[in-house]
């Protein structure tokens, strides 16, 4: 016989949770298989080194994805906190916020559009508002035919070769 993971009480609050349908474990295997997962994911090992006290792995690991999908871990979190709070235990202090940085790359920082886009973006975003547009600076793509002609006597290359460097 395994170690168990949970006390009676606990898997008195998890068993209702755990769907038994045409797929379903068996009844008398059902706390053997939750059990399973819970060691499974404590351990950090892989699927096929649960232990065998537990089931087949691999019945561990399909009823695990049943239960996942079926949205049965979102359910048990609600009921552990429901429970909880009905007997006057929540704690906020050990809740937690994670956040995740997703870094971008330096070209998603702003949209490049044309002046006469700009423009009419612009305008658009007044009517729809009924208020001022807002002065936000937009990168306008810097095209060779938007550049006003060198004057006739200067070097051309003095202007072109500094596309792309301002």
């Amino acid at each position: 016989m395994a170690r168990r993971e949970l006390s009676d009480d606990e898997w008195a609050l998890v068993a209702p949770l755990l769907p038994i349908g045409a797929y379903g474990p068996y009844p008398h295997r059902l706390r053997d298989h939750f059990e399973g997962v819970i060691r499974r994911f404590r351990s950090g090992a892989q699927w096929r080194e649960v232990q065998e006290e537990f089931g087949n792995w691999s019945t561990v690991h399909d009823r695990f994805r049943q239960w996942r999908d079926a949205g049965v871990f979102q359910a048990l979190m609600e009921a552990v906190i429901a429970e909880a709070a009905r007997r006057d235990q929540v704690d906020l202090s050990l809740v937690g916020v994670d956040s995740t940085t997703a870094r971008a790359h330096h070209d998603a920082a702003g949209m490049r559009v044309d002046a006469k886009t700009l423009a009419e973006l612009e305008k658009a975003l007044t009517e729809e508002r009924g208020a001022p547009a807002r002065r936000k600076r937009i990168k306008v793509p810097q095209n060779l035919a938007m550049r006003p002609k060198p004057p006739a006597g200067t070097s051309a290359d003095a202007c072109t070769n500094d596309v792309g460097h301002g």
